[in-house]
């Protein structure tokens, strides 16, 4: 593995959740922030004078940045497409934020271009990087749980109608691609099915109840049915006050784990293990941040951070990413068929045609 390579990133849209970026992008040994895009006015110089790096109005000169070896995609989420591809153009890596783009032909199209450019591309998900998933995951597929009857995923945050007007493309379709499925729920949506494997049906009902000037749903309730057997529910919502942390519960024959954020708040098995009270211990309580349940800054970068620093080793040791853009896809194409479903009224198959 060559450890001597600097990789300089390029950050691409300069809103909220840059910052996250840059903080990851700074803690990371053998890697540097060198520039920063935007085409608001201003916001690129604004955004360097306080992270560093050379701020860009144009993108062709941003992407010419011989500096820039990967570039973060942080734009609004139906804009995801259009500077990706720009990107692996241009010959640079990406990781794009969730969702990788907001219809699963979108995300092809993202895919197949970085493959035609011999590039990789990685997708967000920081909450696959925190120590209770993968500890989850490896129960999972030990067969600790037995036979898994039941897997849900529960999202009952709030955000104020302030939230939705502070941006012209928040809650919008074309660039929105959703609201509290694909935006906010995406997270639980992508760790339910990494959990669980391939979703084969899903019914849903969605609704807006409590916001105004938004067209996407504040509210969700949706139906799965696993590859594996197993059911499954999604409930998604923006409009439950306070907001509350992000929830995964599964349940089989031999066990139940519940995950609330970063904490296992549910560990029981009908075969202990030595190990399991260690984990109890460690894990009952380890959420530290809000997770957005509430505020979208209410975050750690601890988790970009974990995925920025797995997705340099893998450019080091020419390997997969952990998080390729066909993994940033599953979840999008769940959250597609939920949409196609609440507005036929009727049960959606997977794989999408």
């Amino acid at each position: 593995m060559d450890t001597s390579k600097t990789f300089g990133f390029g950050v691409l849209g300069l809103g909220m959740i840059a910052e996250f970026h840059v903080k990851a992008i700074q803690e990371i040994s053998g890697c540097r922030f060198v520039a920063g895009f935007d085409v608001v006015p201003g916001r690129a110089a604004e955004f360097c004078k306080k992270n560093g790096g050379t701020g860009y109005e144009n993108m062709d000169a941003f992407l010419a940045d011989k500096n820039v070896d990967i570039v973060t995609i942080a734009t609004p989420s139906g804009l995801h497409l259009e500077g990706a591809v720009a990107a692996v153009k241009a010959g640079k890596h990406i990781i794009v934020e969730k969702p990788l783009e907001i219809t699963a032909a979108r995300c092809d199209a993202i895919i197949a271009e970085a493959k035609a450019n011999k590039v990789k591309v990685g997708t967000i998900f920081p909450s696959r990087f925190h120590a209770p998933s993968a500890i989850i995951k490896k129960a999972i597929n030990e067969g600790r749980l037995g036979k898994i009857a039941l897997a849900d995923a529960q999202i009952k945050w709030f955000r104020t109608q302030e939230y939705y007007d502070s941006g012209k493309w928040r809650g919008t379709w074309d660039l929105d691609g959703g609201g509290a499925m694909m935006n906010q729920g995406i997270h639980a949506i992508d760790l339910l099915q990494w959990f669980m494997g391939d979703v084969t049906e899903v019914f849903s009902h969605t609704a807006t109840l409590s916001h105004e000037r938004i067209e996407v749903e504040d509210t969700a309730a949706v139906v799965l049915k696993f590859a594996n057997g197993a059911l499954g529910v999604i409930e998604a919502t923006t409009s439950a006050y306070p907001g509350f942390l992000k929830k995964i519960e599964i349940c089989g024959s031999k066990g139940c784990i519940t995950l609330e954020e970063e904490s296992i708040v549910t560990w029981k098995f009908a075969e202990e293990k030595p190990e399991d009270e260690e984990i109890r211990r460690k894990y009952g309580s380890a959420t530290q941040t809000g997770g957005g349940a509430s505020d979208p800054k209410a975050i750690g970068h601890h988790g970009h951070k974990m995925l920025f620093e797995s997705f340099v080793n893998s450019l080091r040791e020419n390997k997969p990413a952990d998080i390729e853009g066909a993994e940033g896809r599953r979840a999008v194409e769940i959250i597609e068929a939920a949409y196609r479903s609440a507005k036929s009224h009727s049960p959606v198959t997977l794989p999408l045609k």
